[in-house]
């Protein structure tokens, strides 16, 4: 394509590049950004263009992309990566259920229930709550790992039986 067709044609998509450009991003001074950096990519690949090609689609596929790549880099900017053994000092939410005498009977009634539980469901249950794996709760108790999960299911389904007309 000739450098002022190819212009022209990419100044008559300026509308439909508006438009797709807002359906990404549900704002209009974002999807003006999108617009003029879809435009500027373009035309600085244009010798990429080749003629037998969907123009439109073309250039809306670069608009996509430049979308794609500015969403995860914003989401890599917001990712926070601690790097300390110390995970006291994380700042977590600190709802710890204690915070009123209901929450720490709410405790005191799970755990019970808990204990209440036979040995075999009692112990990879726990195991579970702990954090365990269901590999690891298997290696540790000499079990089958479907008799693992078996017994996890089996105990959330009786403790949702125990508990199923408290109401926090």
């Amino acid at each position: 394509m000739k450098n002022n067709h190819f212009e022209n044609e990419l100044v008559a998509l300026q509308t439909n590049m508006r438009n797709f450009a807002f359906t990404l991003t549900l704002n209009r001074n974002d999807a003006e950004d999108l617009l003029q950096e879809t435009t500027l990519k373009v035309l600085d690949n244009q010798q990429k263009f080749v003629d037998n090609v969907n123009f439109k689609g073309w250039v809306l596929t670069i608009m996509k992309n430049i979308y794609i790549n500015n969403y995860r880099r914003i989401l890599r900017n917001q990712t926070v990566v601690v790097s300390t053994e110390d995970l006291y000092n994380l700042n977590l939410s600190q709802n710890s259920g204690f915070d009123s005498p209901e929450g720490s009977y709410a405790i005191r009634e799970i755990t019970n229930s808990i204990a209440s539980f036979a040995d075999e469901y009692r112990i990879p249950f726990s195991m579970h709550l702990q954090g365990f794996k269901y590999e690891e709760i298997a290696q540790k108790n000499n079990l089958p790992i479907g008799t693992v999960k078996s017994r996890i299911f089996l105990a959330r389904k009786k403790l949702q039986e125990q508990l199923k007309d408290y109401r926090y």
